[in-house]
């Protein structure tokens, strides 16, 4: 697009009035110059606009939240015993069925989750976005997961509305809810436990009834919706927490950031991160699906891969 011309051509100097003496003569109009009136500017820069918007509207409501992302990493851990070094551990959080994610999103997250051949599946919350009934459609879907070290899950939030039903779908789906509970796993003459807490925000979480039975020195996962527990949970014998509930903000800015997280999460928002006195890791998953809003923006739903290594 050509400059907008307002009076005048390029490379002569029009003399003020006084300066030359008498009226400024016409002057001739470039053939090859076309003039933009102001009115014509602003249509034009509205619409440039509302075509970004609408283009940028399309992608954070139909394009990422269908855009999954598979991030893997390695992971060091003090006191992983060595016969579970090379555990492919599956985390993922926040499927918000109901909301904006039904069986057939659930039935390509179980394809995505398969071909990483888990030994662990970890999911840590929010498997309906309000009802438990929402969950029945994806039940057999879910019991196609297999981890030879079995499947745990813990509830969120948003999965408070009848836990009754909603535990005894999870379980038909194979997984095993721990509610201030943990499991021990046995491979190779040693043993790990998965330990789950209650939700902060609708529980009661009890993480002193969730180790009592486990073997002091046995290296613990903890799983727990809300990341920022972590700061309590480091107080206690667990060795890596796992969680959700961020969905990494759902829409971040361009060096920003999130700019809203929900309570819970307002520290440890998204990825890996290390609590301050003891050093415990921490991994928030940005989740699968949606809540409030339809929308992803920079934040792209995500599904983890965590190989644990011996530090």
């Amino acid at each position: 697009m050509s400059k907008p011309s307002f009076g005048g051509s390029p490379g002569k100097t029009i003399p003020a009035a006084g300066d030359g003496g008498g009226q400024v003569p016409p002057q001739p109009e470039d053939p090859g110059r076309r003039t933009m009136t102001r009115r014509q500017f602003l249509t034009r820069g509205l619409g440039t606009l509302a075509g970004a918007a609408l283009l940028t509207g399309g992608y954070a409501w139909q394009g990422e939240p269908n855009w999954l992302e598979v991030n893997r990493l390695e992971l060091p851990l003090k006191k992983l015993p060595s016969a579970f070094a090379g555990t492919r551990l599956i985390h993922f959080s926040d499927v918000h069925l109901g909301f904006n994610k039904d069986a057939r999103d659930v039935a390509r997250l179980v394809k995505h989750i398969r071909e990483e051949q888990p030994d662990l599946i970890c999911f840590t919350g929010d498997i309906v976005d309000s009802y438990a009934e929402d969950l029945a459609d994806s039940v057999s879907i879910l019991a196609e997961l297999e981890a030879p070290l079995g499947k745990y899950a813990i509830l969120g939030n948003h999965d408070y509305k009848n836990t009754e039903l909603l535990t005894r779908l999870l379980k038909e789906a194979g997984f095993r809810v721990l509610r201030n509970q943990a499991y021990l796993i046995r491979q190779g003459g040693a043993v790990m436990a998965v330990a789950g807490l209650d939700d902060m925000l609708h529980g009661k979480p009890d993480p002193e009834a969730a180790v009592k039975d486990i073997p002091d020195g046995t290296f613990t996962v903890l799983m727990m919706h809300e990341p920022d527990y972590a700061d309590i949970a480091e107080a206690y014998p667990f060795h890596l927490q796992l969680s959700g509930h961020s969905h990494g903000g759902q829409i971040r800015l361009p060096l920003a950031g999130a700019p809203f997280t929900p309570y819970g999460s307002r520290k440890y928002i998204n990825g890996l991160y290390y609590t301050e006195n003891t050093g415990m890791p921490v991994y928030v998953n940005r989740g699968f699906g949606e809540t409030m809003m339809p929308l992803r923006f920079l934040c792209r739903p995500e599904l983890t891969v965590l190989t644990l290594r011996r530090a």
